[in-house]
């Protein structure tokens, strides 16, 4: 007769070892690996193609501060060479208010001295010249400071030419954009007063 344990041993299904399998790990890491620096190539390639467009932006952003600049300093001496061609013989301080405008100090009365001396001139002939601006260009720039020709068309009219003679009246200054574009230097002043 069998006893209960050995029936028991008996009757239990004899256990199946199940063969290892194959561990996906390898695969995972290789995966993980490929995903990994592909990734990393993205973050590479647009971390440089921001680079590039955000340096690109910077030289497009420099270069229209340039123009501006240019722009300005052309703006300054039309202004101030259409101030200093446009003479009254009745209302000589008004004139030299804008002859000495935006200047330095010391090109300020260099100025004035210069008008003491063409109030002689214009005073005598009853001189008036109406300006017309045609155009200014940078014709250099250095560390901020610009070179401007300007050209006006100047109608003067005077004892000897009551009905007026035409003429292009030129100047040349020097405006400094690092101390607020204030003119450091004007050439011409006399051309102003020159009938052809």
């Amino acid at each position: 007769m069998l006893k209960e344990a050995d029936r028991t041993d008996e009757g239990a299904p004899e256990a199946t070892v199940a063969p290892p399998r194959a561990t996906a790990g390898p695969t995972i890491k290789v995966r993980t690996l490929a995903i990994g620096a592909g990734i990393a190539c993205l973050v590479a390639s647009s971390a440089f193609f921001g680079w590039q467009a955000h340096s690109k932006s910077q030289q497009v952003s420099a270069l229209h501060s340039a123009e501006a600049d240019r722009a300005h300093a052309e703006q300054v001496a039309l202004d101030y060479a259409v101030g200093a061609a446009n003479m009254d013989f009745k209302d000589l301080n008004s004139w030299q208010a804008k002859l000495t405008a935006n200047t330095t100090p010391d090109l300020s009365n260099k100025l004035k001295q210069a008008a003491s001396s063409m109030a002689q001139i214009i005073t005598p002939l009853q001189w008036t010249s109406s300006p017309t601006p045609i155009v200014a260009k940078v014709r250099s720039e250095s560390h901020g400071q610009y070179a401007v020709d300007c050209f006006v068309s100047v109608l003067t009219k005077n004892a000897q030419a009551p009905d007026g003679v035409q003429s292009t009246a030129t100047y040349r200054l020097t405006i400094d954009k690092n101390a607020n574009w204030v003119i450091t230097e004007v050439g011409g002043i006399d051309s102003a007063l020159t009938t052809k």
